[in-house]
């Protein structure tokens, strides 16, 4: 299994938690609209997570990630609703509040993890640009005429 497969795994798996949700939602304006917020909401992680592990740089992982928290804070929000408008019987979703939950903190922590790279990498390269001569940091371009 490759880095990163069992979190892609979960939420293919939330997203189809959502989905079936979804189906039990009263086919009433409100019951198609928070269906329908739902649905994109729900399912949105997993694919930015896809795309973010598909990144070109770490800003773009980075980035991508940061859009799949924000789809689960969403999706969280949208479940409370579910839950206290009576939609949905509380029991049926405290198993996908608590997903929901879970991989929020996991997409946090690689956020985070990442981040922390950045700055340790920035700083190890402001100190080589401290130490090294001028002439070994100038790009092929800039070098010697």
């Amino acid at each position: 299994m490759a880095k990163g497969d069992d979190i892609q795994d979960r939420l293919i798996n939330f997203a189809v938690a959502v989905i079936r949700l979804c189906e039990e939602i009263p086919n009433t304006a409100a019951g198609r609209h928070l269906a329908g917020q739902l649905l994109r909401s729900g399912n949105s992680p997993a694919f930015n997570y896809g795309e973010a592990r598909g990144a070109e740089s770490r800003n773009d992982f980075s980035h991508k990630l940061g859009i799949a928290l924000k789809e689960l804070n969403e999706t969280s929000i949208a479940l409370e609703i579910a839950k206290r408008s009576g939609m949905i019987p509380a029991e049926t979703l405290a198993p996908v509040q608590a997903e929901c939950k879970d991989l929020s903190r996991i997409i946090n922590s690689s956020i985070k993890t990442v981040e922390k790279r950045q700055i340790v990498n920035y700083a190890d390269k402001e100190c080589y640009d401290a130490q090294t001569p001028k002439t070994l940091q100038q790009s092929p371009r800039e070098g010697l005429h």
